[in-house]
């Protein structure tokens, strides 16, 4: 599995806990080890880890070991990012893309819910 500094491996064992459960927003890497874009991206979802502290956690799960979670929210392509806040998917992004565009759908996924 491609390793990140300062992003967590999730398995389907501790997903309901350190995704859905978690108090902060997650970005959760829907990756794989051949996926040549999932591990151009790594190293950026390792600088968004470190910069977004106390905003967002970064996690990364394998899908290819993780069959169900991956089925369970519908990840047809490496890498998908998906955003989830209280529990629940709230931003889904399919490809790598420039670090300043991932932040700015980020801080979108972020925003609180407008009424």
């Amino acid at each position: 599995m491609i390793r990140t500094e300062g992003v967590a491996d999730v398995t389907e064992e501790t997903f309901e806990r350190e995704v859905l459960g978690s108090d902060l927003p997650v970005l959760v890497q829907f990756t794989a080890d051949w996926c040549g874009p999932c591990r151009q991206l790594s190293p950026m979802l390792g600088e968004i880890a470190r910069e977004e502290t106390g905003r967002v956690r970064v996690v990364q799960l394998d899908v290819d070991r993780n069959p169900d979670v991956t089925v369970r929210f519908g990840i047809m392509a490496t890498p998908t990012l998906v955003v989830f806040r209280a529990g629940e998917p709230v931003k889904s992004m399919v490809g790598a893309r420039p670090k300043r565009k991932l932040l700015r759908e980020l801080d979108e996924a972020l925003a609180p819910a407008q009424r």
